[in-house]
């Protein structure tokens, strides 16, 4: 064997030893005295020791190594498929779409979760995919229509989860525990219904190697007679089932799936067959480890925290050290973009935008609800009473949206990469760390602390992404590194956040994403920000088209590519910081509303930054006001509404401009 293709398996022995060494560690002192029989045989009830290794311990482990196997073998089966390296069950919306379901079913049906609820957290992964194959498969599964579609199906069902959680918090209360991925086991029976279920999809992965290893040809792959469609197809039910069988089991533990195929190509792993093999060993491996330490720090501390959570945030280091270390191939780069045809009036669909949000401004200001929860339209005194709390959180949520596209159009035409935005990179949970950061060193923290703080968060990622850009310019690596950044900040901010320290919970209401509590002082200061961003981002526009041609072109046209790369970075942060702080993170805006833009027929230059601006300006002020009156007379935030409202527009513009891609 050629040192080449022994290093993969040296760096997965490395991998093995270390979780079994720290598997030692854990369980020796609790499994010390006690014989093979008694460990894998009936105990008897009155031997505790035993009692707690056979029905416990042991299934915890086994259980542990087999979701880890399915959800790197799941991963990589993704990301070959659609040559994308932020495929995962995540992305795809498999595991938001199984947690909706379950969600459902405990409010509506609870009757099934009794007899099974594997059905019902299948039924939601099958669901969520099944939105995804229905648009893959008319447009061949293009990769680009895929991922797009599955991360709107993803962030719907987050939205449609979180309301549902805000509406019936009594009822709902568990839901994110069991989100949060959890291990324990009672017995043996969850790991031997699970097991034939993954053997069974192993196979059949593997049994596609050699139809997979022909999708590597492309477009060349079906001119010698490949059955493109019909191999995609296949390959994603298989990760499917596996992900949806995962899933139903333990909850959702999605950063495997996105860790573990990384992992695989990082250390060198080439030929599809050994990244599988890679991908699950690395997953299984990962998950021991994560899952050990949890039990280690659970019996020192006392505390228990969420197995899913905290793989992100021991895996996204490990990851991170394995691409710094090595360069990740870019055989996988995001392909297949749709045709955009320009409009031939940008100017009047402008303004015609521009009279959608001052109509969408006059209904929330004029229009609400009266006493008797009925519509009304509000003047005189009443509407002079309003005016303070209306106007402001109006203003605001413009502000935030106006900021958000601009950062998110500004980060998709660095990166060349329709995926990009400050959700994405981790931008927006970097905020939320700087934020938390600040809360803990300042007593009473000022709209300047807290810009400050969360400045340098977002400032932080970008800084990281920004020095892995200059070591490496393949446009995957800098995506992986702000989707597994955005992992790990999340998984600190929601351990932070489990801990019950009274200094988080200003967070959490934050991070819901309302704007009910905004001041005057924030709002305006919201839209000098917004002002001020619109203008410095029009006046880099020119620069900006250069620099999407390439390198080359930037710097025949005389652009320093590297100080423009770093104030490009820069103003992202800044624009994200400013926003997030007024809408929370989970607006979705930034990834949307440059797409809007372009699939109206503003794909370049000014007209695309001013189009931007305006969709995402008319998203928040139509998100706000239905946050504030649909559910009267309580408020939902104006960040989950938007997604609500955003994502359905924003995948029918997707498919619709896959149509039109496939005309030409």
């Amino acid at each position: 064997m050629k040192r080449k293709d022994a290093q993969p398996w040296l760096w997965i022995g490395a991998l093995w030893a270390a979780a079994l060494a720290i598997t030692a560690l854990n369980l020796l002192p609790s499994l010390e005295g006690l014989s093979l029989g008694s460990l894998f045989s009936t105990p008897s009830p009155d031997d505790s020791r035993s009692v707690l290794a056979h029905y416990s311990l042991l299934p915890r482990l086994a259980m542990a190594a087999i979701c880890g196997f399915a959800l790197g073998l799941s991963g990589m089966l993704f990301q070959h498929v659609l040559r994308n390296p932020l495929a995962s069950p995540s992305t795809l919306g498999i595991e938001a779409g199984a947690q909706l379901s379950l969600g459902v079913a405990m409010l509506w049906f609870p009757a099934i979760l009794g007899w099974s609820r594997d059905i019902s957290t299948a039924f939601g992964g099958f669901a969520a995919v099944g939105i995804v194959f229905a648009v893959g498969w008319k447009y061949r599964f293009n990769p680009v229509v895929v991922i797009l579609t599955g991360m709107v199906t993803g962030l719907y069902c987050t939205a449609v989860v979180t309301l549902l959680t805000l509406m019936n918090d009594h009822y709902l209360a568990g839901l994110f525990i069991w989100g949060g991925g959890s291990l324990n086991q009672n017995d043996w029976r969850q790991v031997a219904t699970l097991t034939p279920k993954i053997i069974g999809c192993s196979v059949l992965a593997l049994l596609l190697v050699k139809q997979l290893s022909v999708l590597t040809l492309g477009d060349a792959a079906q001119a010698l007679g490949a059955k493109i469609q019909s191999i995609r197809a296949g390959a994603l039910f298989v990760a499917v089932a596996l992900t949806a069988f995962t899933v139903s089991a333990v909850g959702i533990i999605g950063f495997l799936g996105l860790a573990a195929p990384a992992i695989a190509r990082a250390i060198g792993a080439r030929r599809i067959a050994t990244r599988l093999i890679a991908a699950s060993l690395a997953g299984a491996a990962l998950l021991i480890i994560v899952d050990q330490l949890v039990q280690f720090y659970g019996a020192v501390s006392g505390v228990s925290l969420p197995t899913g959570a905290v793989t992100a945030v021991i895996g996204a280091p490990f990851l991170l050290f394995l691409m710094l270390r090595r360069n990740v191939p870019n055989a996988i780069a995001v392909q297949g973009k749709a045709l955009i045809v320009a409009t031939p009036r940008p100017r009047l669909l402008l303004a015609l935008l521009l009279l959608l949000l001052a109509a969408a401004a006059l209904v929330a200001i004029f229009v609400g609800r009266d006493i008797n929860a009925g519509w009304a339209s509000q003047a005189g005194e009443t509407l002079q009473s309003l005016l303070p709390w209306r106007v402001p959180r109006l203003v605001a949520a413009i502000s935030a949206g106006v900021l958000l596209a601009l950062s998110g159009s500004l980060l998709q035409r660095l990166t060349g990469n329709a995926l990009a935005s400050p959700e994405v990179l981790g931008v927006s949970a970097g905020t939320a760390l700087g934020l938390l950061c600040m809360l803990f060193l300042v007593g009473q923290p000022t709209y300047a602390h807290r810009l400050i703080g969360g400045f340098s968060g977002a400032g932080v990622v970008l800084m990281i992404l920004f020095a892995v850009n200059r070591r490496s310019h393949a446009g995957n690596q800098f995506l992986i590194f702000g989707v597994s950044l955005g992992a790990l900040l999340t998984a600190l901010v929601s351990v932070i956040l489990a801990s019950g320290d009274p200094r988080a919970l200003f967070l959490l209401s934050w991070m819901a994403g309302s704007t009910y509590g905004v001041t005057p002082l924030l709002a305006w200061t919201s839209a000098a920000f917004a002002i001020a961003g619109l203008f410095a981002v029009i006046m880099l526009a020119r620069p900006l088209q250069h620099f999407a041609l390439g390198d080359i072109s930037a710097h025949a046209h005389g652009v320093d590519i590297k100080r423009f790369r770093a104030l490009i970075l820069s103003l992202s942060a800044l624009l994200t910081a400013i926003a997030t702080l007024v809408v929370g993170p989970l607006s979705f805006v930034g990834l949307m509303a440059p797409h809007l833009a372009q699939r109206v027929g503003l794909p370049r230059g000014t007209t695309h930054i001013l189009g931007s601006a305006l969709f995402g300006a008319l998203l928040m002020a139509a998100a706000d006001f239905i946050g504030r009156t649909i559910y009267f007379p309580w408020q939902l935030p104006t960040g989950l509404v938007a997604t609500l409202l955003g994502g359905p527009i924003f995948a029918a513009l997707i498919i619709r401009g896959s149509r039109q891609s496939m005309q030409h």
